[in-house]
């Protein structure tokens, strides 16, 4: 089974702000570049996240989609949509302290995005068809792992924006 990660194009919004849950629109030259790139790879369906920067590269692919909620990215509560250097030190240092367990306020803990992603790759797995997941890199970094039959860790490196990765399984 061939599962093509593919991490959504570059969303409009100013660098160095949080977003999560947001939103956010995306240009429609890089939908159509990864839209395209998707189409070329020959797989059955693409699975995607409700969020349009995900969600419209899935329609111009041309194949049949599905959006499923667990592909939403984590859900960073009164923090989406702040700067970044504008949200508390305690609450970014009791997040690094404690990635499964911390929620930011009125946000969604790492142990809720891991429990979403583990009961989504058990159900692509038991799917067992070619396909693309379009998401974002919360979800897309916890699922590399657990398709390579690697420990999930909600602090490794996510795949680069508007990139695809092809995982064997």
């Amino acid at each position: 089974m061939r599962i093509a990660l593919v991490r959504h194009p570059k969303p409009a919004i100013a660098p160095g702000i949080c977003y999560g849950r947001l939103d956010l629109a995306v240009a429609d030259d890089d939908v159509a570049a990864l839209a395209g790139q998707i189409a070329a790879l020959g797989l059955a369906e693409i699975w995607t996240s409700p969020a349009q920067r995900c969600r419209r590269v899935a329609e111009a692919a041309g194949l049949p989609w599905r959006a499923d909620a667990r592909l939403l990215e984590l859900d960073f509560g009164a923090w989406e949509g702040v700067a970044w250097n504008a949200v508390p030190r305690a609450g970014l240092d009791r997040w690094a302290a404690d990635p499964l367990g911390f929620a930011a306020p009125d946000g969604e803990s790492g142990a809720a995005l891991l429990a979403r992603v583990q009961h989504l790759h058990a159900d692509l797995r038991a799917l067992g068809r070619d396909c693309a997941v379009v998401s974002h890199g919360g979800p897309l970094r916890l699922l590399a792992a657990m398709l390579r039959g690697e420990p999930a860790d909600l602090l490794a490196v996510p795949p680069a924006i508007g990139s695809i990765t092809l995982v064997m399984v």
